[in-house]
């Protein structure tokens, strides 16, 4: 399975951005598809999930302003990015695994996935 972004960039706050993950490699009929994020010294958080029948969940930060999708057809998964914050600034990765996205009674966490891109930076200013 192979995983690359792209679309990551600076912007200044209030801006948008959009994501995309192209993936490679597999065809799961049941998997999840995520953006997670991370800030130098900080952990590698969730940032929002997609199943493969559509469900999203967000994390509390980005809801609202965040959303991500999917196009089966191109076999890519976006993040769209609007009304950015400096706090958002991150390098985001996406990441795919045969799991439900719901783990546990909450999101599913960085260690439940095992294919991953190798991050894209985005930096709000």
């Amino acid at each position: 399975v192979q995983l690359v972004e792209s679309g990551g960039g600076s912007v200044q706050a209030g801006g948008s951005l959009k994501l995309s993950c192209v993936r490679s490699g597999y065809t799961y009929a049941d998997y999840c598809m995520a953006w997670f994020r991370q800030a130098p010294g900080k952990e590698r958080e969730e940032v929002a999930l997609l199943d493969s029948d559509g469900l999203t969940t967000y994390t509390d930060s980005v809801k609202g302003r965040f959303t991500i999708s999917h196009d089966k057809s191109k076999n890519t998964a976006y993040l769209q990015m609007d009304s950015l914050k400096p706090e958002d600034s991150a390098m985001y990765y996406c990441a795919a695994e045969e799991i439900p996205c719901m783990v546990g009674g909450g999101m599913a966490k960085k260690d439940d996935f095992g294919f991953w891109g190798q991050g894209t930076q985005v930096t709000v200013s």
